[in-house]
């Protein structure tokens, strides 16, 4: 286990009806209609949220990997994911393909930020082990 320096930031929101209920932050900035992944509908999944999330996450630690280094971040880097929900042999489970792009970085560079960024980013580490994950190059 990890020692606790000093906590950040907590994220408190409230989740009624499953994957065909509602989502909210306590702070109402975030409102949303859940639907189970292929269904008809109009509400989001987890599995999308934790893709949204993850990859907007993995930026972040790009950026910080970047000005570590003194290169400049380039404005249109992105983060593509992919997350499956899938059954095996003892139930569900998540894999993830995070595919990366960084305009105007020469690519050994890239992959270099890449597995410095995969090291740092919070849900690459809360992932790391559990499951099946790909990060690569666009």
């Amino acid at each position: 286990m990890i020692n606790i320096e000093k906590t950040l930031y907590t994220a408190q929101t409230c989740t009624t009806g499953g994957r065909e209920g509602t989502a909210r932050s306590h702070d109402g900035r975030l409102d949303l209609r859940l639907s189970p992944p292929g269904a008809p509908g109009t509400g989001t999944n987890p599995e999308q949220l934790f893709a949204v999330c993850w990859s907007a996450c993995f930026l972040g630690s790009l950026r910080h990997a970047c000005n570590a280094r003194k290169i400049g971040f380039p404005a249109n880097a992105g983060v593509e994911a992919q997350v499956d929900l899938v059954h095996a042999e003892h139930g569900f489970f998540l894999q993830a393909r995070l595919a990366v792009s960084l305009p105007e970085i020469e690519p050994e560079v890239a992959l270099q930020l890449i597995e410095a960024a995969h090291q740092n980013c919070p849900y690459s580490k809360a992932t790391r082990s559990n499951i099946n994950v790909s990060i690569t190059l666009a």
